[in-house]
């Protein structure tokens, strides 16, 4: 690339404002002076030009990011370092500049964070591998990869494509901004953090390393961000490749690999999962198929339990609409995994949750009679049913509310039923 030509394409007036409109669009926390989306916006148009002469002058000092923890499903928390929204565009825009250059010199088996590629497309090509015989699996998992990552080796990678200077200073200056822990100011010799822009770049940048290493070795792999799986066809290959490959990572790429959580498998093995998803043998297909792994699922059901408690006092219409928004994305996810029995179950256990929500939110007999009344029921069952001691879970699974709230009912109320949306997704598949 042409000396100094980087940064005014980074600083260009339609890559910033499209760098802002995908920052808008993907919401997010605000960073360490609490600006939000709304505020970055008539900041920028205030303070463009001096933010501009900074840049250009190497002057310009990201602030430190925020740390954040999010628990993670399987235990223990994921680190996240969230910039402020200032920072989140910026990086936005160096990031919109540098996928094109580097995205053509990624590896063809890496699918994560990259344009027109997605976990789908990393699941199919696993599928591949396992079901051309090479059904032993190398797990490997880089231990807090994001934090790790050596920035002088990282830098050298990225200075073989970017010949701008400003743009490797710019770049270095958001390795280096350091992270606000409880108000504390800490700094960040290593790593990129987790939820910068700029992240999955740069990630991408040192494993393309690994991906090129591999492929030199002759294996087959698949990779998505920093989960890498590698196939080969006895348990003696396997840990083999896990014992040399290990080396690599360690003594040339500088990370670390998490010796406890790595391992040597087959991929029916209830613990193994690969973004989200667990595999099995099909006698039907005589070959491996994906479903949602077991952790997955229970996560699922767990999102939906917390959106079906009758305690949360708020409209039905609003907590369906909360719900559909979790079944359409989680379905959407994994539909390419088989799920119609575990689906249809959770749909079941989803409307009789909801039918206890119905029933407590009519609180008196008064209400409970006129509405079970205008559901069809006669008035004097609809009378005597008002007024059951019966508990609100037993009345729930009961005919008096079965066939008065019955499927249907709750369909016209707007609910998407699991079951009925997946086979309707793998209807369009």
């Amino acid at each position: 690339m042409h000396e100094n030509r980087t940064l005014d394409k980074i600083l260009s007036k339609n890559n910033l404002n499209e760098a802002f409109r995908q920052v808008k669009r993907n919401k997010g926390a605000e960073g360490i002076d609490g600006m939000s989306i709304e505020e970055a916006k008539d900041y920028l148009r205030q303070h463009k030009e001096e933010i501009f002469h900074a840049i250009r002058q190497r002057k310009y000092q990201p602030k430190p990011v925020r740390r954040v923890e999010i628990p993670k499903p399987s235990g223990g928390v994921r680190l996240l370092g969230i910039p402020t929204v200032i920072d989140r565009v910026i990086q936005q825009a160096i990031a919109q500049i540098l996928t094109p250059v580097f995205d053509e010199l990624f590896h063809d088996r890496s699918y994560g964070f990259r344009p027109k590629r997605n976990a789908h497309m990393a699941i199919a090509q696993a599928l591949k591998d396992m079901n051309e015989g090479y059904d032993w699996v190398v797990d490997i998992d880089l231990e807090k990869f994001f934090d790790t990552v050596n920035h002088d080796r990282l830098m050298n990678l990225v200075s073989r494509k970017v010949t701008d200077g400003d743009v490797i200073s710019l770049i270095r200056k958001y390795l280096v901004s350091g992270i606000m822990v409880n108000g504390k100011y800490e700094e960040s010799p290593a790593g990129t953090p987790q939820g910068g822009n700029l992240s999955p770049l740069l990630s991408n940048i040192l494993l393309n390393e690994l991906d090129h290493e591999l492929e030199k070795r002759g294996l087959r792999f698949v990779r998505y961000a920093d989960d890498c799986l590698i196939f080969v066809k006895s348990e003696f290959a396997a840990r083999r490749v896990m014992r040399s490959v290990t080396r690599y990572i360690e003594e040339t790429l500088g990370l670390t690999v998490n010796a406890t959580k790595s391992k040597v498998t087959k991929p029916s093995d209830s613990t193994f999962e690969f973004l989200g998803f667990g595999f099995y043998w099909s006698r039907v297909a005589k070959g491996y198929q994906a479903k949602p792994h077991a952790i997955s699922i229970e996560t699922f059901k767990y999102k939906l339990h917390q959106l079906s408690k009758k305690s949360w006092g708020i409209d039905m219409a609003y907590r369906i609409i909360k719900l559909n928004q979790v079944i359409r994305g989680w379905v959407n996810y994994f539909k390419i995994g088989d799920m119609s029995a575990k689906l249809k179950k959770i749909a079941s256990h989803l409307r009789y949750r909801l039918r206890m929500c119905i029933w407590h939110q009519w609180k008196t007999a008064k209400n409970r009679r006129k509405s079970l009344t205008k559901l069809g029921m006669s008035d004097y069952n609809a009378y005597v049913n008002s007024h059951s001691s019966k508990g609100t879970a037993r009345i729930a699974l009961s005919w008096v509310m079965t066939t008065t709230v019955t499927n249907k009912i709750l369909a016209i109320k707007g609910l998407v039923s699991p079951d009925s949306y997946y086979l309707k997704q793998k209807h369009v598949i």
